[in-house]
């Protein structure tokens, strides 16, 4: 009975949190929550048989505090779904005809630390490794490079998740582009 279970808040089945696959159970038991996504696994007893969640939702909405998500480069990765922020070349394209990896992205400063540029959310992105080599020290108007997107403070729930590698089942209830 290993494996991680999406939980969801009532009503607005915002992402809350990663439980086990006993806790979950219990809430579905309890009747505290329902199930959303299977797993396609069961938990066989002596006379049932439950399908094991994927993804869960608490019948009730529970009021939670928004936390902020803590800066990390790789949250930054995370975020972006390692996509480039000036060119969108993702792992798997060969922009300049090398075939990319997730090893080739880099964590850009939009105002460069030199500049007086700080480790935020708002201020980094992330880019390919020729991206962030042209753009160098400079802004990217100065380096006449334009974003695709802003970046933008991630939900901490967001992070959570990406953090854990949860399955492909997750990724329609958690925010994944800024």
């Amino acid at each position: 009975m290993y494996g991680q279970v999406l939980l969801l808040n009532g009503n607005t089945w915002e992402p809350l949190c990663v439980i086990s696959v006993p806790r979950a159970i219990n809430l579905l038991i309890a009747n505290k929550a329902v199930m959303v996504e299977a797993t396609g696994r069961f938990l066989r007893s002596v006379r049932s048989e439950f399908p094991v969640p994927s993804v869960i939702a608490l019948k009730q909405y529970i009021n939670v505090p928004r936390r902020h998500a803590a800066w990390s480069r790789r949250g930054v990765l995370a975020r972006d779904d390692y996509t480039c922020i000036y060119c969108g070349a993702r792992p798997g394209d060969a922009p300049r005809g090398k075939l990319l990896s997730k090893q080739d992205f880099t964590v850009d400063h939009i105002v460069p630390r030199s500049r007086g540029g700080k480790d935020t959310w708002t201020n980094t992105a992330c880019a390919c490794y020729a991206c962030n080599h042209r753009k160098g020290d400079r802004t990217d108007r100065e380096a006449g490079m334009r974003l695709r997107w802003e970046p933008k403070t991630p939900r901490t729930s967001y992070i959570v998740i990406t953090m854990s590698h949860g399955p492909d089942t997750w990724k329609k209830y958690i925010e994944i582009k800024p």
